[in-house]
């Protein structure tokens, strides 16, 4: 993995490879685990068919915390070996991550209404989801307010390593604090053995996660090729500037 950061050229080849077929697969597993979700999944005792939300709902807000670790990794070794093909990835990550948190946040706000009766509450668990949304965007105002793009660069990633300590604030906000928000129904291996969920609920959940897991795979890699291609077509400006 270090060798491929540290290679622009391999990177550009592998992922050429992997893009098609994570976008194949987030395609096929996603119109799967809609169609269980929206269609076989019987609805919620207690929220009827407003549950169905969850299946974009929980899938996104797993993918925001996912990818901000991954921004932490790429940042990391940005830090650490100098890799660009590293500082390409974390600057593709944040937008990516910004988006799929603001989906969390919508879609759990879209959620809260039939459920809580109001669309927001300062809970735990949406607050810490809110800074992390806070920190993507910060990450991404770092990176362009600089001038110096090896400042920004490193700057951006001392923030991304900071912003870690919120990932565990959000996945165990509900065990820690008295919230609104429902306790997770899959927290662990144990709990995916015997989850507090409905196994026909449970599975189009999964295969969405997985879909939405590809989907991120994909426009992670896309990203980092267009930073790249960016990074390549200023050098040749800059050259033929000077020719």
């Amino acid at each position: 993995m270090v060798h491929i950061l540290a290679n622009p050229k391999r990177f550009l080849q592998l992922s050429a490879r992997i893009v098609p077929i994570a976008l194949v697969l987030a395609v096929v597993l996603g119109a799967v685990g809609l169609y269980g979700g929206l269609v076989l999944a019987p609805k919620d005792y207690l929220q009827g068919e407003a549950m169905r939300i969850m299946y974009v709902h929980v899938p996104a807000a797993w993918m925001a915390m996912f990818i901000y670790a991954a921004l932490g990794a790429a940042s990391a070794s940005y830090l650490i070996w100098k890799h660009p093909v590293a500082d390409c990835l974390a600057r593709g990550a944040s937008p990516v991550g910004a988006a799929f948190t603001a989906v969390a946040l919508v879609t759990g706000m879209i959620w809260g209404i039939p459920s809580w009766g109001v669309a927001w509450v300062w809970d735990a668990r949406l607050t810490s989801v809110l800074v992390l949304l806070f920190l993507y965007m910060g990450h991404i105002v770092l990176l362009h307010s600089i001038q110096d793009s090896e400042q920004a660069s490193k700057f951006a990633a001392i923030l991304a390593l900071l912003g870690l300590v919120n990932l565990p604030i959000i996945k165990w906000s509900v065990d820690w604090w008295n919230t609104l928000h429902q306790p997770a129904s899959i927290s662990s291996l144990e709990r995916l053995r015997d989850p507090s969920i409905d196994g026909a609920m449970l599975w189009p959940l999964l295969v969405m996660g997985a879909a939405f897991m590809f989907w991120v795979m994909a426009l992670l890699l896309l990203a980092a090729r267009r930073e790249i291609a960016h990074r390549r077509l200023r050098v040749q400006w800059l050259r033929g500037g000077r020719g």
